[in-house]
């Protein structure tokens, strides 16, 4: 993933191939605890509002914020709790490449991107003319780099971060239960009703998809799963315990290939000729626009000889996540269906 760190040894090419699992080093901070539940009123019409987040700090405002902008994995969070965003910024839509038309990228989960203002589609860009006009009371990003607000541009960062009130929840270096719990209890402070049907429902079928997932890897425990991203390039193998969804995979039991990692401690990269550095019989590869997609590595003889690439045992990695119960389990259903159907290939 692009890096939004300030100074960074890590190239942007690098990073934006590298997938979710990065993590850029951050030190989880302040989890959990009464103190980060937010407080509104119930209706979440009223104020005041407060919110301490994963950077330890608590945003107060006079009444509940309306006017918000958020990254759009963010806000596509929010909006499964029925919080809605004014704006957005990041990887919002893609072309299709069969009809040349705008199309929601898959970060943008179920929002409807006709109905946000799109501030920057693309890494680096960011319109702070736009951003004004939308008269923001809160901004909400990922966090992957302590105090560093994911996919806004380095050099305008810390001005925008001056403009409004930020949020920062932690993509990194936690796991997807807490980074659930964390965006739940920011969108019930906002006027999420947890308790809604649809809200219990999802979070319901996310705990029996982690149980699922649970029992397929006790019961296949000689599977191994390799993380993998695409670049032109290069191959990036990720390690697991990095990246808050297979952190939590591998806490369940699910057995990842381990990439001696490079300076960074995240990802190892493998050139083309040795792309068979590690036998796994199962890959989940990097499926944002941004990654190059299985279906286009055909050109890559030594993709094709993979023995997963073979059996057909590839699948997609939703490498950031929309921390949502409701986007989250399929994710383990998917991982869980994978694991119990896959054979012993490597």
């Amino acid at each position: 993933m692009p890096s939004t760190a300030r100074v960074t040894p890590l190239t942007r090419r690098g990073l934006l191939a590298a997938g979710g699992a990065l993590g850029l080093g951050a030190a989880l901070v302040a989890c959990g605890g009464d103190k980060d539940k937010g407080s509104a009123a119930a209706d979440g019409k009223s104020g005041p509002w407060k919110f301490t987040d994963d950077r330890g700090k608590a945003v107060e405002l006079k009444s509940v914020p309306k006017n918000i902008v958020a990254f759009v994995g963010t806000a596509a969070a929010l909006h499964d709790y029925g919080v809605e965003v004014k704006g957005v910024f990041g990887p919002t839509t893609v072309k299709d490449p069969k009809t040349g038309q705008d199309k929601p990228d898959i970060q943008a989960g179920d929002l409807d991107v006709t109905k946000v203002k799109n501030l920057g589609n693309v890494w680096g860009t960011f319109n702070i003319e736009e951003y004004l006009k939308l008269e923001p009371e809160l901004l909400v990003s990922a966090m992957w780099d302590k105090d560093v607000l994911w996919y806004l541009p380095p050099q305008s960062h810390d001005k925008i971060v001056k403009l409004a009130p930020t949020v920062a929840l932690w993509a990194a270096k936690t796991t997807m239960p807490k980074a659930l719990e964390r965006h739940a209890r920011l969108a019930a402070s906002l006027g999420a009703d947890l308790k809604a049907k649809s809200a219990t429902d999802a979070k319901a079928r996310f705990e029996k998809a982690a149980a699922r997932l649970r029992a397929a890897a006790k019961a296949r425990p000689e599977i191994r799963v390799m993380i993998g991203s695409a670049s032109a390039e290069l191959f990036y193998v990720s390690l697991a315990k990095t990246s808050a969804d297979t952190a939590y995979f591998e806490e369940l039991g699910v057995k990842f290939v381990t990439p001696k990692v490079n300076a960074q401690g995240y990802f190892e990269e493998l050139s083309w000729e040795n792309l068979d550095t590690y036998p796994a019989d199962i890959i989940m590869m990097d499926n944002r626009s941004q990654a190059i997609q299985p279906a286009d590595l055909k050109s890559k003889p030594t993709w094709n000889r993979l023995p997963a690439v073979k059996a057909g045992q590839v699948v997609p990695r939703f490498t950031e996540p929309i921390y949502s119960y409701a986007k989250c389990a399929p994710l383990l259903e998917d991982l869980a269906t994978a694991i119990e159907n896959a054979k012993k290939v490597a």
